[in-house]
């Protein structure tokens, strides 16, 4: 297992050692058996595991240099990605993980207890709420794999970055689309869209899509908005 994670991360350029190997697969053992009490994925099998969630994760490296010490927020983490699997390959980053389930949160904090990693934080939030918290504009870098659309998330997450921060949302196909139609939400929030890689993930043909959205003016104050208001009334 150790051999087949180093192997698989390798095709992204990353060279890992034995110890972080090692953590990736006791991260993997202990998503699964926490899988069995409360739904955190519903990806179970080691190699698709790899390859969807790890390699997945780490494929930002596609669009960013991440040998950073940059404060860094995974907004909506879920099972703690791309947060954790960016944390053991990159571990000078400092690392928030935000999610509005308390048992994930309680997932991550015994990982990042077993996993013995540092400057590493888990919360427990609704990310309209985190980001008009004294959180706001205090981030180097966002990052999130949640599903919504880029207006949506633009909402949630750019408020958290400091100006001449950069937001960088995973997303699951080609999005030249959704660009075109949620730019100006995107500057509505303070962002500008710098950059787009879309690539198939190594020895597959899953194709993946990550923008670059560089933080050049400060949030207005009147978002995030309310709890729900954002998915319901997309700003366009």
């Amino acid at each position: 297992m150790r051999e087949y994670i180093k192997s698989a991360v390798k095709k992204l350029h990353i060279n890992l050692s034995d110890e972080q190997a090692d953590a990736f697969v006791k991260y993997y053992e202990m998503l699964v058996l926490w899988n069995k009490k409360i739904n955190l994925t519903s990806i179970t099998d080691f190699h698709e595991v790899v390859l969807k969630h790890f390699v997945d994760s780490l494929s930002i490296v596609y669009i960013f240099d991440m040998n950073t010490d940059a404060a860094l927020v995974d907004m909506g983490t879920g099972a703690g990605f791309p947060g954790i699997p960016l944390k053991i390959a990159f571990p000078r980053l400092k690392i928030t993980l935000v999610d509005s389930l308390s048992k994930r949160i309680n997932f991550l904090n015994h990982v990042i207890k077993e996993l013995n990693l540092k400057d590493i934080t888990a919360i427990h939030a609704r990310a309209e709420e985190y980001g008009n918290s004294k959180y706001r504009e205090t981030f180097d870098l966002c990052v999130t794999r949640a599903v919504s659309n880029l207006s949506v998330i633009s909402e949630y997450c750019l408020p958290l970055i400091k100006c001449g921060g950069y937001f960088i949302p995973y997303k699951a196909n080609n999005v030249e689309e959704e660009i075109f139609k949620y730019e100006m939400a995107v500057e509505e929030f303070g962002g500008a869209i710098d950059d787009v890689a879309i690539f198939d993930l190594p020895d597959s043909e899953l194709t993946r899509s990550l923008i670059l959205i560089y933080k050049d003016t400060s949030t207005p104050k009147k978002y995030p908005r309310k709890n729900g208001i954002p998915i319901k009334r997309p700003i366009i």
